[in-house]
């Protein structure tokens, strides 16, 4: 499956991405990471991460796609439109039937036990399905939100 990095006018686009379960890096969440010390911004920056981490690179920028080996121009600013896009070319947008990439930083999702403790605000994992995120410990579930997100697919 291919890996995306998304420039840092892509944040939207990136979660939906993430939550089809494309490993889907984002330029801005590398900002003050320690792991590149660069402005990400930085269009040499952000060509040097894609090959670095051998991404491929989404961005709206048409002088960086050019510049870019692989990279996909997108021209749509709605991210509705930039999924029918990336459809178009080719990439693969549904859910899967069990989530495995955390919207919020891609890290990677872990069920959680039916008896575990989990916030107020989270379902009940033993009447729902609850996931994990081992990187960020965001909590996730098939709510609305999910619903949601897969009827914008294309």
């Amino acid at each position: 499956m291919t890996r995306f990095l998304c420039d840092a006018m892509l944040g939207k686009l990136a979660r939906y991405l993430r939550m089809c379960g494309h490993d889907t890096a984002y330029a801005l969440d590398r900002d003050g990471d320690g792991d590149i010390d660069v402005d990400v911004e930085a269009d040499d920056a952000i060509r040097a991460l894609a090959q670095r981490e051998d991404r491929r690179l989404l961005t709206r920028d048409a002088d960086l796609a050019a510049r870019t080996e692989g990279a996909l121009l997108l021209s749509a600013r709605d991210v509705e439109a930039q999924l029918r896009e990336l459809g178009e070319a080719g990439v693969r947008l549904s859910l899967p039937e069990t989530p495995t990439r955390c919207g919020r930083c891609n890290g990677w999702l872990d069920r959680i036990e039916p008896s575990a403790p989990t916030p107020d605000d989270v379902p009940d994992p033993a009447e729902t399905s609850v996931w994990r995120c081992e990187r960020c410990g965001q909590h996730f579930w098939k709510g609305s939100h999910w619903d949601d997100v897969g009827r914008r697919l294309p």
